[in-house]
């Protein structure tokens, strides 16, 4: 079974596309519980596998524990667990709102940590699995409105690699996925072209390539800009 968070829309819903089309079992959440239930009877009826939903913010500890028991229940082995949920909250260090890098931190990298915690045990009791964990290009690049963001983002790539150096010896493979900027609901009304975007379907594409390469080789990194650059 396929567990990735956040998988409602954008880069999430491209990815439980793929997954399902290859026959994978998903697990999702999301905070809307309409467009979970929407995207459990498109994917359901397009695909030949199922797809579980809970509604949960993931930056709440309550709801991060409900989905967790969710996940523990449906009792299929996870064998792929992506961590993909994520907020981005506009603004510089030295001005923007109190609470900011608290709110991104909770949600970009806390989240991730508790899930894969939550999760990696019975991986690591087969010897197999694979986690990709959804970073973003301001893992590695500084930009002046997006400051804790990029805290957050940079804290997440640093997770991912530790993790990874911890999973060699299990036999569990962790990538970092880093994308630029794609185009999803959030850059509607921006005034840019789609064109100018990565897609979202690029991305899970990268994801299942990678997830299908020999046991030999880890593919550490996946970085994925728009062809013109960053925006």
């Amino acid at each position: 079974m396929l567990v990735i968070t956040g998988g409602t829309k954008g880069i999430g819903k491209a990815i439980i596309h793929k997954f399902s089309e290859a026959g994978h079992n998903v697990a999702t959440c999301s905070r809307n519980v309409n467009d979970l239930l929407a995207l459990k009877k498109e994917v359901e009826g397009k695909y030949n596998n199922k797809v579980y939903v809970q509604s949960a913010d993931l930056s709440v500890t309550e709801d991060l524990k409900t989905f967790i028991g969710f996940v523990q229940r449906i009792g299929e082995p996870i064998e792929i667990l992506i961590n993909n949920t994520g907020i981005f909250i506009p603004g510089s260090i030295h001005n923007e709102e109190e609470g900011n890098l608290r709110k991104m931190i909770e949600t970009n990298l806390y989240s991730t940590y508790d899930i894969t915690r939550a999760f990696i045990a019975e991986m690591i009791d087969r010897k197999s699995g694979y986690i990709f964990n959804i970073c973003s290009i301001a893992s590695i690049t500084a930009y002046s409105n997006g400051g804790s963001y990029a805290i957050s983002k940079h804290a997440m790539y640093g997770f991912s690699r530790c993790l990874r150096e911890e999973m060699k010896e299990h036999g569990i493979k962790v990538t970092a996925v880093l994308p630029g900027a794609t185009y999803t609901t959030s850059w509607e009304g921006s005034g840019l072209p789609e064109e100018r975007f990565s897609k979202a379907e690029d991305v899970a594409e990268m994801i299942f390539a990678t997830y299908k390469i020999s046991p030999n080789s880890d593919v550490e990194d996946i970085v994925i800009r728009p062809q013109l650059g960053d925006i």
